[in-house]
Formats: structure tokens, C-alpha cells, sequence
């Protein structure tokens, strides 16, 4: 069986005790890891809760976004290499936390367009940032699993195909993709096909209802997901990620105006989901 994960954006944000208890029963539930949003700037925090995870048994990995101050597909040079120091950041709190994959749509700035298509140079440019992110990632273990965001969130990857193309040009063992039910329930005819697609390059999975709350309640065809994931022998991590407005900063920043789930039943329910539909699509 994959080893399955749950994000811990369903309760917060940032890296502080606060979040102990909840990894104690993530463990209790049956989790193998816990994913962890990089953002806040309390270095020792993920040093502290690295140590406190391992202990409790659990593995980790992690997520994190871009602003537009640091771009990876930004014309301006400066910014592009604003955008390397950030990741490369983001690869130490990381390994702080004992992490060993790094997730999120750091291919270019979350919810920052240009009004058109994206170009060539952009491509360009993101793969020269992720290359040399990959060096960097690989000194520690890491890898890098840039995620296709639906078009209300980034233009520059909202496709397999558009995600293959980048991590093709990318060209780095350290740099793979990344799957999301949600996204793909937006952006792809189907899911099976998009997974069969990006399948020798995926790193990392999120499984992701199509209104972000709990999986198995709503539409997204998870019979062929499944199925699909089985066929291509996926043995990476299967993680929930799943958004409430427990953290309202969190919330406003991606547009969470509502609760879809409460967390503790999206984590019992989902985990459940997760291993029957494993268990009888042989994965």
C-alpha cells in the first residue's frame, strides 16, 4: 500500500506547536506522514516540529507557493533569482522537517497572470530556476514535485501536458510532477488518461475532492484514479489536501469562503476512502 499523508492547511498554516496534538492523532488515525505548508519565518519552528514528527513515527513532506516579488518566470533576472533564494529556503526548512519531497506550484508566482498565454521564454526561464533548484534539492534528498494549478490559480501549468513540457525541459532527477484530483477534475477530459500521461515523471499525489473537503463525498471520478494509479504502479504518497477556514488568513489568501468539511472528518473519512479504494483496485 502507498503510504498515505494528510495536510495540515486544514488547521493551519504555520509551523508551531499548536499543531502537535494534531500530528499525535494523525498517527492514532493510521497516517504515515504529514504535509506541512513552508511559509512562516520561524526557522527553529521546523527544526522543533521535524524532531517532534519523527518521534511520534511519522514521515513528512512539504508545500509552498511563490509571490510575485519572486517569480521564477519573471522577466526581470532579479526576480528570477529571487525566486532561486526563496526555494532554496524552502529546501532547508524542509530538510529541517525531515522532508524528502517538496510539492506546491513553484513553477512560477501563485495567482499572478500576464493576460495571455504563457511563453516559451517563461518556460524557459522556470526551467533554469528549477535545474538549479534541483542541484540544491539534491544535496539534501529532496525532490521537487512542481503541481499544474487550474487556470483561476496560474496560467503558466494547468495541464499534464503543460507540466510535462516544463519538467522535460527541466531535466533534473531531482525535479519530478506532481498530480492533484482537484486541479485535474478542472483542467483534464480525464483523469485516468492525464495520470498514464505525466506517469514516468510522477513524484508526488494529492488526493483532492472536487470542492476541497472531504474525499469520496463528491464527483471526482475516483474509481479510475485509483484504477489508473494501480495500472501505472505508482508508489509514491497519496496525500490529502483539503482547505477549511480554520486558518482565515490561509483561507482569504486562496479563496476559502466556506467550510466543505470539518477537518477531524475529512482526516477519519478520508483515510478510510483512501484505503478501501486501495484495497480494491489493488494498489
Amino acid at each position: 500500500m502507498n503510504k498515505i499523508g494528510f495536510n495540515v492547511l486544514a488547521w493551519s498554516a504555520v509551523v508551531s506547536d499548536d499543531l502537535k496534538p494534531i500530528i499525535e492523532r494523525l498517527k492514532t488515525i493510521g497516517y504515515d506522514g504529514v504535509e506541512f505548508f513552508v511559509g512562516s519565518p520561524d526557522d527553529k519552528a521546523y527544526q522543533e516540529i521535524g524532531a517532534f514528527t519523527a518521534k511520534t513515527g511519522l514521515e513528512t513532506t512539504t508545500v509552498f507557493v511563490l509571490g510575485p516579488d519572486e517569480n521564477p518566470i519573471d522577466p526581470d533576472a532579479k526576480i528570477r533569482a529571487k525566486a532561486l533564494d526563496k526555494i532554496k529556503w524552502t529546501i532547508d526548512r524542509s530538510h529541517d522537517l525531515g522532508a524528502k519531497v517538496i510539492c506546491g506550484p513553484f513553477h512560477s508566482a501563485f495567482s499572478t497572470f500576464a493576460q495571455r498565454s504563457p511563453t516559451e521564454d517563461e518556460y524557459n526561464w522556470s526551467a533554469e530556476v528549477l535545474n538549479q533548484a534541483g542541484d540544491y534539492a539534491g544535496q539534501a534528498g529532496i525532490t521537487l514535485t512542481p503541481e499544474a494549478l487550474n487556470r483561476f490559480e496560474c496560467y503558466l501549468c494547468n495541464t499534464m501536458d503543460q507540466l510535462l513540457h516544463l519538467v522535460k525541459k527541466v531535466s533534473h532527477p531531482n525535479v519530478k510532477a506532481m498530480f492533484d484530483t482537484h486541479h485535474a477534475n478542472i483542467e483534464e477530459k480525464k483523469l485516468g488518461d492525464a495520470l498514464r500521461k505525466v506517469s514516468p515523471y510522477l513524484g508526488h499525489v494529492h488526493i483532492s475532492e472536487n470542492d476541497r473537503g472531504t474525499p469520496g463525498s463528491g464527483h471526482i471520478p475516483w474509481d479510475d484514479t485509483f484504477a489508473t494509479l494501480a495500472e501505472i504502479n505508482f508508489k509514491g504518497w497519496l496525500t490529502i489536501e483539503g482547505f477549511t477556514r480554520n486558518d482565515p488568513d490561509f483561507a482569504n489568501s486562496i479563496g476559502v469562503w466556506r467550510e466543505f468539511s470539518q477537518p477531524w472528518e475529512m482526516a477519519e473519512n478520508g483515510y478510510k476512502f483512501i484505503r478501501e479504494m486501495g484495497a480494491k483496485h489493488g494498489l
